[in-house]
């Protein structure tokens, strides 16, 4: 049986295209124009070097490395895989605690419901069959 019978290339290539933008715009934004961005989503100030510095930069080689992945979509699957795992740790770690202990800030409801946006794409996306497969030498 082929591997790559269960892949869905529409979803796995929208996933890196969604990636692209998405991460690259918000990325970009961060770096470059920090209290823009503080002031659209209603953020808190906070540390730009680390908080705003490293978020920005992350976020930017993910859309980067996502146009790799949109020219080889199963090679660069890891990238939506750590895509998919830290946004889940993001949300049980912290979104969760806050909710339950009805901590959780208005101004987290947006950057939520993009991350889940993620989470579900990645979760149809990635071919879980493929990445988890055990490769054979060649």
């Amino acid at each position: 049986m082929d591997r790559n019978t269960n892949v869905k290339w529409g979803w796995l290539k929208f996933m890196y295209i969604y990636t692209i933008v998405g991460a690259g715009c918000f990325g970009l934004g961060i770096i470059t124009i920090p209290d823009v961005m503080r002031t659209i989503f209603g953020w808190p100030n906070s540390d730009q070097i680390i908080a705003f510095g490293v978020t920005g930069s992350v976020y930017f080689s993910f859309a980067l490395l996502s146009i790799l992945g949109f020219r080889s979509p199963l090679k660069f699957t890891p990238i939506l895989l750590l895509q998919l795992t830290y946004k889940v740790v993001w949300f049980v770690g912290v979104i969760l605690p806050l909710l339950i202990t009805g901590k959780f800030p208005t101004y987290a409801i947006l950057f939520t419901i993009i991350y889940v946006s993620y989470i579900i794409g990645d979760l149809i996306a990635i071919p879980f069959s493929y990445v988890f497969s055990k490769q054979s030498d060649q």
